[in-house]
């Protein structure tokens, strides 16, 4: 089951997301979301833990847990939505005509 963390402190690191879950059963993968440009954490992340008891257990005790003073929120993560470039291109429609 994949699993979604919101609210982490930003001086949350894999090794610590993955200790969390850990207590709970087996962790496939524990990964903290980092921005792209400038590599700091975005308060978020994602655990895969492969026997879906363990991760409902996790998720009903890991829930609005404090850690490093915050109070997380873990939930079953959805699927990711297709997302659509159709507004990029829009935004950009008419560049040719010097506007900026």
């Amino acid at each position: 089951m994949n699993i979604y963390v919101s609210n982490l402190s930003y001086n949350v690191v894999d090794e610590d997301l993955r200790g969390f879950f850990e207590e709970y059963g087996e962790v496939s993968s524990a990964r903290v979301i980092a921005d792209k440009f400038t590599g700091r954490s975005r308060g978020f992340g994602f655990v895969e833990m492969p026997n879906d008891e363990e991760a409902h257990k996790a998720i009903a005790e890991l829930d609005k847990g404090v850690v490093e003073g915050r109070a997380i929120t873990v939930t079953e993560a959805k699927p990711r939505e297709e997302r659509s470039n159709g507004g990029a291109r829009r935004a950009f429609a008419g560049s040719g005509r010097g506007r900026y």
